[in-house]
Formats: C-alpha cells, sequence, structure tokens
C-alpha cells in the first residue's frame, strides 16, 4: 500500500505541475430513505426515521478530476459493467484525445472495473486513457471516496424521496452546486524556477 500511495503523491504531482489530467473513479449508491449523519440524541436511544414503503437505490458511477475538482456522476439503477462503459463514454466527451496531455484514470480492482467488458472499453481508450490500478482494500488512496461522505453526509443525508426519479434529480442538482462552489488546486499548472 505505501508503493501505490507514494506512486499517487508522484501522480498529483504530474497532474499540478499540467503534465497528465488525473480523475479518481469509483461508484456509490444513495437511497430513497434518508442516511442518518450527525443528528443529536439522547443516549442510549435508538433514532428512527419514518419512511414510507420500500427504499430504493440508485448507484452512481464518478469522477473526481484532481485539479478542477469537478466531480462528474452518471446514475443508474445498476452498478455493472455497462454502467461504468457509460461514464467512460461521458469522459470521452469531456476529455476525449487530447495531444498534450494523457488522462490517468486511478480505479480499485473492484468487479465493475475489472470485468471484460471495461477492461475491453479500456482497451479501445488507451492511445489517451491509462488506469492506474490501486492496491487491493485501499479506498484511503481514492480521493473520489471523499466526495460520496460528503454527498451523503451533506446533501443526502436527513431526507426522504418519493422515488428514484426525484432522488436523481437531488442528486444531480446537488453535484451541481458542488462543482460551481469548487475552485481549482491553488497550485495547479505553477512550476517552481530554477
Amino acid at each position: 500500500m505505501e508503493r501505490s500511495g507514494l506512486r499517487l503523491q508522484l501522480m498529483k504531482q504530474q497532474a499540478l505541475a499540467g503534465d497528465i489530467v488525473l480523475l479518481f473513479a469509483d461508484e456509490s449508491e444513495a437511497l430513497t430513505h434518508p442516511y442518518l449523519a450527525r443528528a443529536w440524541a439522547k443516549r442510549g436511544a435508538d433514532l428512527r426515521v419514518e419512511a414510507p414503503g420500500q427504499s430504493q437505490k440508485i448507484a452512481m458511477m464518478g469522477a473526481l478530476d484532481f485539479i478542477s475538482r469537478d466531480l462528474i456522476v452518471e446514475t443508474s439503477q445498476t452498478k455493472r459493467s455497462v454502467d461504468f462503459i457509460a461514464l467512460l463514454e461521458r469522459l470521452d466527451k469531456i476529455h476525449g484525445p487530447r495531444p498534450r496531455a494523457t488522462v490517468t484514470l486511478v480505479l480499485d480492482n473492484g468487479p465493475v472495473h475489472t470485468s471484460k467488458a471495461t477492461r475491453a472499453a479500456l482497451a479501445e481508450r488507451e492511445h489517451w486513457l491509462t488506469p492506474e490500478w490501486l492496491a487491493k482494500y485501499a479506498p484511503e488512496l481514492n480521493d473520489i471516496e471523499r466526495e460520496w461522505k460528503t454527498l451523503k453526509a451533506h446533501h443526502l443525508a436527513h431526507k426522504t424521496f418519493e422515488n428514484r426519479d426525484s432522488l436523481k434529480a437531488t442528486i444531480d442538482a446537488d453535484i451541481q452546486a458542488i462543482n460551481s462552489s469548487r475552485k481549482a488546486h491553488p497550485l495547479a499548472n505553477h512550476r517552481i524556477s530554477a
């Protein structure tokens, strides 16, 4: 794990210098029934929020740009390879082939990322997109994990959604609000003069 961490630090420095575009990708899910986060209650009390019907979930496939801090999210009802490939297709439109800098996509070894279909989709993009595989069981190395935590704890917590459509609309609006309030990394494209 230390080796992966050192390699990521080097890539972050390359991204800060403008030599590469560094993206951290992973998936998560959101529920129509509320998340309880940072709520006050008497010691030993069981916190419950009334929520009608069965809980439904939405899968979120996302990529975080290390420099711009933009979060790109594709939502679907499932968390399968075809859903992750939809994220790759969206990255095609945003980053596509660039003559100046390659795009490095940091991935964990989850089944969605290592399937035959996903590997084939990554191979089709090998002229401009380089996957960087994280060590197994090292979510602390993937910067997007903090973004999922923020989204769930500060934007989706303590809310009940009628259905998947209302949850998806809220996720889309919250991602847009998060992205518009962010600033690019302050050290981006600054080189040390000799």
